[in-house]
This record gives C-alpha cells, structure tokens and sequence, in this order.
C-alpha cells in the first residue's frame, strides 16, 4: 500500500476528528455541528468555504496553479435514527442518533485528503470538496444541486466512495455501469366495506384483496420483466384489523422496489398499478396506489471508471482492485449528481469488524448495525485514493 508519509503522519488526527464526529451524530439537514467541524478545519487549512447548499452543506474550493481543469471529491455526512449498541469512548453521546453507516469516516478521509492538497499538493486547477449532508433518505444530493451546486462549483468530474463491510481492508470494489440500485417506496391502500366476521358476506373483505394484489404482483417479477433484467419488489408492511371478530374497512401494502433500468422501473409501475387497480374491480373494492421514487439508480461513467481503477491500482495493486464487483441492490444518493456529471463511485473494504474497540455491541460490524464502526485503518487509504485522484486529473 502506497501511503504519502505526511498522510501517515497526520493521521492520529484524523482519528480524533472521526471519533469526535462519531460521538456527536447529527440526521439529515441537522448537521449543523458537523458542518461548523469541517468548515473550520477547512478554513484553518487555507481552504475558502461555501455554505449553505443543500442547508447544512459545505465545499471546500481549493485552486493551484492555472488551468481551468477541475474535480469534485464528494463525502456525506449524516448520521442515522439508531441506538448504539456500542459503549466504547467515542460511541454515540446522543440517544437514538448513530453514525451506523460510517459518514463520520467518509467526512473524516476526505479532510486529511484536504489537509494534504492544501500543504503538500501538486496539482494544476481546482478541486471541490464536498460535504453532503442527508444522503441518508434526504436526498441531500439533489438538494446541494438545486441549490447550484455545479453552477458555483463547475466541476468537469465528481467521485465517492463508501466503506464496505466484508471487503478487506485495503481492498477496493467498483464496476461501470449500473452499480447500486434505484430506490422506490410505494404504498396500496385497498377500501373495502368492513362487517362483523361472523356475517362475511355483508363485507368487501379488504384483507382478501390485498393478499390477492400481494400474490399477483409476484408475476409482474417472474412473467413481465425480462429473465437478465435485475429487480427486486419486496412487500414489507401489511396493515389491517384491530379486532379477531371484525373484518376492517381498509387494508394497506408497503414496500420497495429496486431496479438498476428506468425502463424496468416504469414497467413495474405500470404493472403494479394495473393489477391493484383491476383487482379492487373484480372485488368490488377501490384502490389508492402510491408510488414515490426516491433515489435513481447509481451508474458509473465508463471513461471515469476506467480511470478510477488505474489510480487505485497504482495505490493498492492489481490484486487488491475488483474492478467488476457485483452491484448491490442498495441506494445511494450520489446516483443525482452522476446523472449530471460524469463520475466514478468506489467501495473501500471496511473488513470483517475485528478492529473494533473493546466495548462494542454485539451485533455485525454492518452498515446500518447498531453495533456498527467504522475501521479507522481506512482513514489514511481513504484520503491516499482522494489525492491520487486529483494530483492524475489534474496533472500540470
């Protein structure tokens, strides 16, 4: 592993700056703390500050020399609604609010990368650190966006990465294309006429309709969408009923849907809406389908993969660089702003949970664990893929 001695160096107070962030967690469009931590050290660094986009986001503008060439590095910074599991010095000071996905690293990797373009970095344009807020179901991405993230800061590529749970220490994952799913919630609420459960026929039974959409819309995966398209339609909440004796007026589905092709997605949509639609019909009941796409899918430019594969390569080797993992059906955010500038988003191996402090929970080191945290080994790994990156896209 190729790691630049003042990287090395400063990372004892990457360390604290990560566990100082770990221990103050903040939800999404509450980063107001955070976002105070990082515009200091990027102010305190010679680093001019922009706030405000997205709310409670910050980028850091750092121009050399005298190109016009520029590179976005994105981090999120919210932390999610968990009780920490673990009782180590820097776990959570705040009930129910956990950096259970690792933001608090994130935040962490790309400011020592800063600290080490500011003092040490030869590089010829502009780079934008951004600091996101609300990755975490607040679509703080898109929000930063509409709020003129690429006018003020014409970046010509922007990068992320997530720490990965599983992969090794050291290691790095990526593919081009498709690589994390889109996001979709959707909700179906069937109103039928409720009666006692002894008098059924007096009924438009809600429940029996909702399991017959539940059971139909199965096909709409196995029948209507292609064999070598990827999804997922998962039904996770069924409501209905408060008593044994009486069948209610009204019956509810809730769930996801996940797809990596606008094209599928729409098809599922369509399909989904028929089905429930013309099964309240045959039942005689009336149907409200709510569908609501939160995330698009995350698809990695060919070009600027290609290139963020060389420059991991050239940090970890050949051998530590699956440059075709497979893609997951979670969600990211970060999906937005590939859909308006061409990029690359990576995993960094977070291991297997073994460098955990004593104290911690005893659940997995995963994402979304309330047992979860992040390896600080990746700290400086982390930062080294950042700089590599700019000093290759920036090269006087």
């Amino acid at each position: 592993m190729r790691i630049p001695e003042p990287i090395l160096q400063f990372h004892s107070e990457v360390v604290a700056l990560r566990r100082d962030l770990h221990a103050n967690p903040e939800l999404r469009y509450e980063e107001t703390r955070t976002s105070e931590v990082v515009s200091k050290k990027l102010a305190e660094w010679g680093i001019p500050v922009l706030r405000g986009m997205g709310i409670t986001g910050v980028v850091g503008v750092l121009k050399k020399g005298t190109s016009g060439k520029s590179i976005g590095l994105r981090a999120d910074m919210d932390a999610l609604p968990v009780q920490e599991q673990n009782a180590f010095a820097h776990a959570s000071r705040h009930p129910n609010k956990m950096h259970a996905c690792g933001h608090d690293g994130h935040t962490a990797m790309l400011l020592g990368a800063a600290h080490f373009l500011a003092t040490h970095g030869r590089f010829d344009g502009t780079v934008y650190f951004v600091f996101q807020p609300a990755e975490e179901g607040g679509a703080g991405a898109s929000r930063m966006i509409e709020d003129g993230l690429f006018e003020k800061c014409p970046m010509d590529a922007i990068f992320g990465m997530h720490n990965w749970p599983g992969l090794a220490v050291g290691h790095f994952g990526v593919t081009p294309g498709p690589m994390m799913a889109s996001s979709n919630e959707f909700e179906v609420i069937v109103n039928g006429k409720g009666s006692h459960a002894a008098q059924p026929h007096k009924s438009v039974d809600p429940i029996m309709v909702a399991v017959q959409i539940a059971q139909s819309w199965q096909t709409v995966i196995t029948r209507n969408k292609s064999p070598i398209d990827s999804a997922v339609l998962s039904i996770t909440q069924i409501h209905a009923g408060s008593a044994t004796n009486i069948i209610p007026d009204s019956a509810s589905l809730i769930g996801t849907v996940r797809t990596f092709s606008e094209g599928v997605l729409d098809m599922i949509e369509q399909r989904m809406r028929c089905i429930a639609e013309h099964t309240g019909t045959a039942f005689d009941a009336s149907i409200d389908f709510r569908f609501h796409r939160n995330y698009p899918a995350l698809v990695n430019d060919v070009d600027q993969t290609r290139f963020a594969v060389d420059v991991m390569q050239s940090i970890a080797g050949r051998e530590q660089v699956n440059a075709e993992i497979e893609p997951t059906m979670g969600a990211e955010d970060f999906a937005f702003m590939l859909q308006k500038k061409p990029g690359c988003y990576v995993f960094l191996g977070n291991g297997d949970g073994l460098h955990r402090t004593e104290g911690h929970g005893l659940g997995p080191c995963n994402l979304h664990n309330a047992s979860y945290d992040f390896n600080d080994d990746l700290l400086p790994i982390g930062a080294t893929y950042w700089v590599r990156l700019v000093e290759a896209a920036l090269a006087g």
